[in-house]
């Protein structure tokens, strides 16, 4: 397997990495999910806690100005229908939410997955190193996946709220509705697949947000079923994990404790049960489909443009290729510290990101020379 020293002669060994170095199965890009987090999981879980916390403590926040008024003896059909709107709209919110998470953590994890892939080393704090000169794009990314995502669900139901707002003939008004929300759904989900994969591109490749979204179309063209099975099995998993095996507990307790209890304090206790028992279980799953994510980009990748060939071209010196190209410093450049720089001044991290940029590497000035 590749590793600080070079590569090993034997391919077959390649197979004991978490995630292998050439074309995956769905299997194996669910299982190198999995290995990802097990090999670090204070990067991944650290990671996953913060944007899981800020999510799920936001929902409930909104939960409790939104539906607070609605907890009340009185039970009509009116309230009923109110209460259940509400419901509706923040488990709505949540999930754009999550999703919206799950893109950004994507994001953030690629490089530590990239680095497990091509047998680099790992420094402490590395995920934070290699994303942070992307990080407004990747949240400016991450946002336009979801917004388009989100406009291609409203658009075609617009016909059939503006019928309902002009007291329209029910006999169009039905049809409107029909046929709007299923293609809504579906043009969602298709454009959600198509440009997923920009995130880790925007990081990894060092993108502008237009160009991450085109190399996403690019990466997508003709595999689009495969990324919806892979996703679609990561789903299954997150829903069982998160919805189901991690959440049993904190029901549980939230049952026996304030089930039959009334008044603000109990509602906010219950609600704090409910809110630490989802930013658990979020915390979890969030770094499985992320790392999903990140491996589906590096699998296209590989069966698309040979990436795997590639850098075996290039040499069989782990360090020669993590080295990228040579932008020698004297003793650091500005704002870098030394831990970034090899024993020949040579910067690691901007070396890695050459592996994965599809043009020439930008030319980077030197302010010190190495005979």
């Amino acid at each position: 397997m590749p590793g600080p020293d070079g590569w090993d002669d034997d391919a077959d060994a390649l197979d004991v990495q978490g995630v292998p170095f050439r074309p995956m199965s769905i299997s194996e890009m669910l299982d190198g999910a999995i290995a990802g987090i097990r090999r670090r999981p204070r990067t991944s879980l650290g990671l996953s806690v913060a944007i899981s916390t800020v999510i799920q403590v936001a929902s409930s926040v909104a939960a409790y100005f939104f539906i607070g008024d609605e907890a009340r003896d009185e039970v009509t059909p009116e309230v009923l229908m109110e209460s259940l709107g509400a419901q509706l709209t923040l488990t709505f919110l949540g999930l754009v939410l999550s999703a919206f998470g799950i893109l950004l953590l994507s994001g953030l994890l690629a490089p530590i997955l990239g680095r497990e892939l091509v047998g680099m080393p790992i420094a402490p704090k590395q995920a934070w190193r290699d994303a942070r000169p992307r990080l407004g794009r990747l949240v400016a990314t991450s946002a336009a996946v979801m917004g388009i995502s989100m406009a291609a669900l409203v658009l075609p139901v617009v016909p059939f709220f503006l019928l309902i707002a002009a007291d329209a003939n029910p006999g169009f008004i039905v049809p409107a509705g029909i046929l709007g929300f299923p293609l809504g759904v579906g043009l969602m989900v298709w454009l959600y697949l198509l440009f997923v994969l920009a995130v880790p591109a925007v990081v990894m490749e060092r993108q502008t947000v237009g160009g991450a979204l085109r190399r996403a179309v690019t990466l997508s063209k003709g595999r689009w079923f495969r990324t919806c099975g892979t996703l679609l099995l990561a789903l299954l998993v997150t829903v069982f994990m998160g919805f189901f095996a991690l959440r049993i507990p904190f029901l549980f307790v939230q049952l026996v404790f304030f089930g039959d209890s009334s008044g603000t304090d109990s509602t906010m206790a219950a609600l704090a049960v409910d809110t630490l028992g989802r930013i658990v279980s979020w915390s979890v799953v969030l770094p499985f489909d992320a790392g999903v994510i990140a491996l589906l980009y590096m699998d296209r990748r590989m069966r698309r443009e040979g990436f795997d060939l590639e850098l075996r071209t290039r040499g069989r010196s782990a360090a020669a290729i993590s080295a990228g190209r040579q932008g020698r410093a004297a003793g650091g450049r500005d704002g870098l510290d030394q831990d970034y720089l090899d024993r020949d001044g040579i910067d690691r991290d901007e070396g890695f990101i050459d592996l994965w940029r599809t043009g020439p590497p930008p030319a980077r000035p030197e302010t010190g020379a190495n005979p």
